[in-house]
């Protein structure tokens, strides 16, 4: 007989999800300790819990799982045979019903974008801006912004001028940041240009002072200047996604957080492994978060029991890692956790002190 551990280590099922499968009657163990409820598995199993893993990764529905591992034990070849071959179907089915949807999208963003007679962005800012608050704004929104090659769009961070407001925005569709500071000098309508990263980190270096800094667009160039220096390099030719239907969240429970202390709970609490997200990065580091009654955060592990106040919408999982960066570029002692209404609700990180300043973390999904 094996113990979960040591199934969940040669399957490459985790300890949680070998648990979901055995309440879900899809990978009953052999034996379980009716005293203290431990699982066991008997060898063949293993393979049933790999064969698993492959049906899962193919999308197959828990239903036919079930079946196909029963047959798989059975050695009945035929059956099994049948349940693959029309799960395919259906996979088959379901790209070419995607692609045929796909196609459509693209004409009608064709027709929207009408390319035979776009013009050049003829778009002109000019502003001042206190050079201290547009650091802090570039310092707290850097560290989401875009690396993936396919997504070029995603690269940089928006300025988005309306009024007398400056937001920036950054966003690698995993986590967002926002900031707001205040601008003087424009006069026109709303004006939103995509600053590409490296021209950001160029213009970060010069914000070392108190003075004011002027920020300007002229077509497809970008200028800061500061002092007697200058950072200048073109705009990103796509435009940003709406971000401000991305930050419309239904309201969530609010917890204040003491940030070394959350941060040590981080670094020295338990983690489950994900899934690879972001292109580029192996199976992730997981922090389960759970707002209980006392108005604390805690740090769940896999066998701690749900100890939310008012169910799984308090219960949140999301990439360790991210969160990290996202309490450090908030360079605050306090900040504020928002718990969404549910587990797949992002998580928001808000300054006590300054409500347009904010980040989003998508919540990363859990097998239990």
């Amino acid at each position: 007989m094996r113990s979960i551990g040591e199934t969940a280590r040669d399957s490459g099922l985790g300890v949680s999800a070998l648990r979901f499968y055995d309440r879900a009657g899809v990978l009953v163990p052999a034996w379980v300790d009716p005293v203290s409820g431990y699982r066991w598995y008997a060898p063949g199993q293993v393979e049933e819990a790999r064969v698993l893993v492959r049906l899962r990764r193919a999308g197959m529905p828990l239903a036919d799982i079930r079946l196909v591992l029963a047959g798989w034990s059975g050695a009945d070849a035929d059956l099994v045979r049948g349940l693959l071959r029309a799960h395919l179907r259906r996979l088959e089915r379901g790209l070419a019903e995607a692609r045929s949807e796909f196609s459509t999208l693209e004409a009608l963003l064709d027709h929207r974008e009408n390319p035979m007679t776009t013009s050049p962005r003829t778009g002109t800012v000019h502003l001042s801006l206190p050079a201290p608050a547009l650091a802090a704004a570039l310092d707290a929104v850097r560290f989401a912004a875009g690396r993936d090659p396919e997504l070029p769009m995603l690269g940089g961070v928006l300025f988005d001028v309306e009024g007398d407001a400056l937001h920036v925005v950054a966003t690698d569709r995993y986590r967002m940041a926002v900031a707001r500071l205040a601008a003087v000098g424009h006069g026109g309508p709303r004006e939103q240009v995509v600053v590409p990263a490296p021209l950001v980190d160029a213009m970060r270096a010069l914000l070392g002072d108190d003075g004011p800094a002027r920020f300007a667009v002229e077509a497809d160039r970008v200028t800061l200047e500061a002092g007697e220096r200058q950072a200048s390099g073109r705009r990103l030719a796509h435009d940003f996604p709406d971000y401000r239907r991305l930050v419309q969240l239904p309201p969530g429970r609010r917890v204040v957080v003491d940030v070394p202390e959350f941060r040590e709970a981080l670094d020295t609490g338990p983690v489950r492994t994900a899934e690879q997200g972001e292109p580029g990065r192996s199976a992730r580091d997981v922090s389960v978060l759970s707002a209980v009654d006392d108005g604390t955060v805690i740090v769940c592990g896999e066998g701690d029991p749900d100890r939310d106040a008012d169910g799984a919408g308090h219960r949140v999982g999301v990439d360790r890692g991210y969160l990290l960066d996202a309490l450090a570029a908030a360079d605050r002692d306090r900040l504020v956790l928002e718990f969404g209404p549910a587990a797949t609700a992002p998580l928001a990180i808000r300054r006590a002190d300054d409500e347009s300043a904010f980040s989003l973390l998508m919540p990363v999904r859990l097998d239990d």
